[in-house]
C-alpha cells in the first residue's frame, strides 16, 4: 500500500475508495494459509480436539476403518464432524518431518469425529484440505451406512458413495429456504377401499408408526394413496420418504404430492435430475427445509429429519437392487431404517413378493388389502389360452394369434387402445416336465436343471450331473424348453389390424402415456405406458418364455409383470379384458385369473421354507477363477451350519442374457474361466455368514491377491 494512501486515510478519516477496499480484502485473504493439499509442516495444531478421525474413500475391505489425522489450527473452525476432507494416504512411517507424517497420495474422505488424543502412538499426518464446510454426514446416516455395510459384507466407504451424492459448489451456495408448516391431516379418500386403510392413515397423522404390506387395487389411484400417506405423516410434524423403482412412477407420485401439498413441499431425487439439481434437492432435505422425499434407488439413504414413514413401491422390481458394491436392496435398507428410527413402514405393490409375505407371516408388518368384492370390482376379466387351445386353433397355427385373442383385440379397439405385452428378447426358459410343466430340479439341492451341449443334465446350483431324471409330480420322463418368437408375434398382430396405428415401448424408447384413442401398444414388461382412461384390453403373449426362465423367482416375477400390465386395463364392469397365453393350470396363471397375488406369495413362501430357499434362508454368491475360489473358501471361516453348493461354471460377460446377474453380480471376464458357489445358511446365521465372507475378502486384499473374487450377499438371481 502506498504512503500517500496511508496519509490520506489518516488525515481525512474518510472511508477508503471502493477499489482500494477490494484490494485490501484480497491481500487479507492471501495472508491466510490456504487449505491446499500440503503437509502443514510446522503449523500449530488446534487447541481443542486436535485429532480428526477420517473415513478414507478407498472402498477396500481391509481399510474399512477410521484413520487419525492432526488438525491444523487454521482448519480448526472448518474441520467439523461430517464435512468432506482431503488427506494424504499411504505415507511410510519413516517419512516424518517436523513431527508430521508426510508423503502419500491425496484422497477424499469424511471427517467422522474430533477427539483429544489418538490411539495411534506414532506421528500423524495433517488434514490436507477441508473441501467444504457443509456437514453432509451426520451420526444417523453414518450408523445406517455401517449397518448396511455389515449386512451385505461390504465397506462403509462404498455405502457412503451410494448415500451421499457428489458435491456441487454452486448448489451449496444457494439458500434452501425455511421449513414449511405441517399440512392438515388428509381425508381417507380411496384408502377406505382397504380394510383398516383409514385407520392406517389416522395412525400416521397421530404420530404412530404402523407397518403394513399393502396390496394395491388395479388402477392409477396408487400414487394418490401414497401421497395421502405422506401428507398424514407430515401433518404429525414428521418426515416421509418414498422410493419407487424408476423415473416414471416417481413422476406420478411427484405430481400427486404437488396436487395435494402444493409446489416446493417435497424433494424429488432421481438420477435424471442432473448433478446440481439433485445435490441441491438433497441439501434441502439434509438442512431440514424439506421433510418429504420421493426418489429412485439412491434416495433410500436420504437424510430426512425426524423420519416418520418410509414407503417402497413395487419391491419386486430389479431396479431396487443397486448395481454397485455392496449391492443393497431398497426393501432391506428401508426395513433397517424403520427399525432404527422406530417409524412407519409401507411396502406397496399391485402384486406381492415372497419377502413381503414373509414380513406379514413373521408379524413384523400387517396386511393392508381390499376385500374380494372390491377386487372383483376393480380388476379386469382375465381369460387364458393354453397349449391345447393353441393346438386346436387353426388361426393360431396359421397366423400365430389365437382366435380368442384376435376377437378380444378387435372388440377392444372399438373402445380404446389395446396393450400387447411381449417378453424381452433373449429370455431363456428353464427345463420343465413336458406333461405337467413342473420345473425340473436337482435331487441333491433342488436347484434348476440345465441342458449342456453334450446333451446331459446338470444342476445350475451345485453342478451335480443328473443321469436319470423323472418328474416327481406326474412321473414323466420328457422335458420341454422352447421360446415362442415374441417379436414375430407382435409383427403378426400388427398385420392382422393394418388400419390401426401400432406404437412400441421398450428398450429403445419407453413411452410414458398414450392417448385413449384406438391403437395397438406393443410393450416389453415394465415399459407399459399409461393409457388415458385405461386400456380397453390387453394381451399377455408368450407366457411360457417368462415362466420358464432359469430363476427361482420366475413364477413370482411373471405374475408381477402380468398384474402390472393388467392393472392398467379398465375394470371388468367397464369392459376391460385380459388374455394371457400360458398354460391355465400353472399356479401363477391361476393367481392372475383369481387376482390373488398374496395367495401365490404365501404358497411360494411355504414351499421355499420346506426346501430351504431364500428368503427363508440366507444365501451368498462367491465367484472367481477355480484357484482363487478354492483358496477363498479354504480361508473363510464359514458358520458351522453353512451349506456350500457348487461350484458351477460362470458364463462370461458376453454370454446369454441374464447370465451375468446369475453369476453373482457380473459375468466372468472375457477369455477367463470362472466358477461360482452358493453358500446357504438357515435363519439366524445371516449376520455370521456376511461377517465371515467380509473377513475372508479383507484378508485376501491385505495380502495383495492378484485374482479377484466377487462376493454378493442375497443375490437377486440365483438360478
Amino acid at each position: 500500500m502506498s504512503s500517500e494512501n496511508q496519509k490520506s486515510e489518516g488525515a481525512g478519516g474518510a472511508e477508503p475508495p471502493e477499489q482500494l477496499a477490494l484490494i485490501r480484502e484480497a491481500v487479507r485473504k492471501a495472508d491466510v494459509p490456504r487449505a491446499k493439499p500440503r503437509t502443514w509442516r510446522g503449523a500449530a495444531l488446534a487447541k481443542s480436539l486436535p485429532v480428526a478421525r477420517v473415513l478414507v474413500d478407498k472402498g477396500v475391505l481391509h481399510l474399512d476403518r477410521y484413520f487419525d489425522y492432526a488438525v491444523p489450527e487454521e482448519l480448526d473452525e472448518q474441520a467439523q464432524p461430517g464435512v468432506r476432507v482431503r488427506v494424504r494416504f499411504g505415507a511410510g512411517a519413516r517419512n516424518v518431518r517436523g513431527g508430521r507424517r508426510e508423503g502419500g497420495g491425496l484422497i477424499d474422505g469424511f471427517l467422522v469425529e474430533r477427539v483429544a488424543e489418538s490411539d495411534y502412538s506414532g506421528p500423524l499426518a495433517a488434514l490436507a484440505q477441508v473441501v467444504s464446510p457443509e456437514p453432509v454426514l451426520d451420526g444417523e446416516l453414518l450408523g445406517l451406512a455401517r449397518a448396511v455395510a455389515d449386512r451385505y459384507a461390504g465397506s462403509l466407504a462404498d455405502v457412503l458413495q451410494l448415500a451421499v451424492p457428489p458435491r456441487h459448489a454452486r448448489a451449496e451456495g444457494r439458500d434452501t429456504g425455511e421449513v414449511p408448516p405441517p399440512p392438515a391431516a388428509p381425508e381417507a379418500g380411496s384408502w377406505r377401499r382397504y380394510g383398516h386403510g383409514a385407520e392406517f392413515l389416522g395412525a400416521l397423522a397421530s404420530g404412530g408408526a404402523p407397518r403394513a404390506v399393502w396390496t394395491a387395487l388395479p388402477g392409477p389411484e396408487w400414487a394418490e394413496e401414497i401421497a395421502r400417506a405422506v401428507q398424514a405423516t407430515l401433518a404429525s410434524g414428521r418426515g416421509a420418504l418414498v422410493v419407487v423403482p424408476a423415473g416414471r412412477p416417481a413422476a406420478r407420485v411427484d405430481a400427486a404430492l404437488t396436487q395435494l401439498l402444493g409446489a416446493g413441499q417435497h424433494a424429488l431425487l432421481t438420477a435424471d435430475a442432473g448433478q446440481e439439481r439433485r445435490y441441491r434437492e438433497w441439501l434441502s432435505v439434509r438442512r431440514g427445509s424439506v421433510r418429504a422425499v420421493v426418489g429412485t434407488r439412491a434416495a433410500m439413504f436420504a437424510p430426512v429429519r425426524n423420519l416418520g414413514l418410509v414407503v417402497v413401491w413395487d419391491d419386486g422390481d430389479a431396479s431396487h437392487s443397486d448395481d454397485n458394491a455392496p449391492f443393497p436392496h431398497v426393501r432391506e435398507v428401508l426395513e433397517l431404517r424403520a427399525s432404527r428410527d422406530k417409524c412407519g413402514f409401507l411396502l406397496g405393490s399391485w402384486s406381492c413378493t415372497v419377502e413381503a409375505a414373509q414380513l406379514v407371516e413373521s408379524g413384523w408388518a400387517a396386511p393392508l388389502v381390499a376385500d374380494r368384492e372390491q377386487v372383483r370390482g376393480a380388476a379386469p376379466l382375465v381369460r387364458t389360452v393354453g397349449d391345447q387351445d393353441l393346438a386346436r386353433d387353426e388361426a393360431a397355427r396359421v397366423a400365430r394369434l389365437p382366435t380368442l385373442a384376435w376377437n378380444v383385440v378387435r372388440e377392444g379397439l372399438k373402445h380404446g387402445p389395446v396393450l400387447v405385452q411381449v417378453p424381452r428378447r433373449g429370455y431363456v426358459p428353464r427345463l420343465a416336465c413336458e406333461r405337467c410343466r413342473e420345473p425340473a430340479r436337482c435331487r441333491h439341492c433342488a436347484g434348476p436343471l440345465e441342458a449342456r451341449d453334450g446333451g446331459g443334465l446338470w444342476c445350475g446350483w451345485c453342478g451335480v450331473e443328473e443321469g436319470a431324471w423323472h418328474c416327481g409330480e406326474c412321473g414323466g420322463f420328457r422335458l420341454r424348453a422352447q421360446v415362442v418368437g415374441a417379436r414375430r408375434t407382435a409383427e403378426e398382430l400388427g398385420r392382422a389390424f393394418p388400419a390401426v396405428p401400432v406404437r412400441t415401448s421398450g428398450r429403445e424408447q419407453v413411452l410414458d402415456t398414450v392417448a385413449g384413442t384406438p391403437a395397438l401398444v406393443v410393450s416389453t414388461p415394465g415399459a407399459e405406458p399409461v393409457a388415458e382412461g385405461g386400456y380397453a384390453a390387453a394381451l399377455l403373449l408368450d407366457g411360457w418364455a417368462m415362466l420358464g426362465r432359469p430363476d427361482l423367482r420366475a413364477g413370482e416375477d411373471a405374475l408381477r409383470r402380468w398384474i402390472g400390465a393388467s392393472a392398467l386395463v379398465r375394470a371388468q364392469g367397464a369392459g376391460g379384458t385380459v388374455v394371457v397365453v400360458a398354460e391355465p393350470t400353472l399356479r401363477p396363471v391361476q393367481a392372475l385369473v383369481r387376482w390373488d397375488p398374496v395367495g401365490h406369495a404365501v404358497r411360494e413362501l411355504s414351499e421355499r421354507a420346506e426346501l430351504g430357499f431364500p428368503p427363508v434362508s440366507r444365501m451368498a454368491s462367491v465367484a472367481g477363477t477355480p484357484e482363487a475360489l478354492s483358496a477363498f473358501l479354504a480361508g473363510a471361516e464359514l458358520p458351522g451350519d453353512a451349506v456350500v453348493l457348487g461350484p458351477v461354471p460362470v458364463p462370461d460377460a458376453g454370454g446369454a442374457p441374464g447370465a451375468a446377474r446369475r453369476g453373482g453380480g457380473a459375468g466372468a471376464p472375457a477369455g477367463e474361466r470362472w466358477e461360482r458357489v452358493l453358500v446357504r445358511v438357515p435363519p439366524g446365521s445371516g449376520a455370521a455368514l456376511a461377517a465371515s465372507l467380509k473377513v475372508a475378502q479383507a484378508a485376501r486384499m491385505a495380502r495383495g491377491a492378484a485374482e479377484p473374487v466377487r462376493v454378493r450377499v442375497d443375490p437377486l438371481d440365483i438360478g
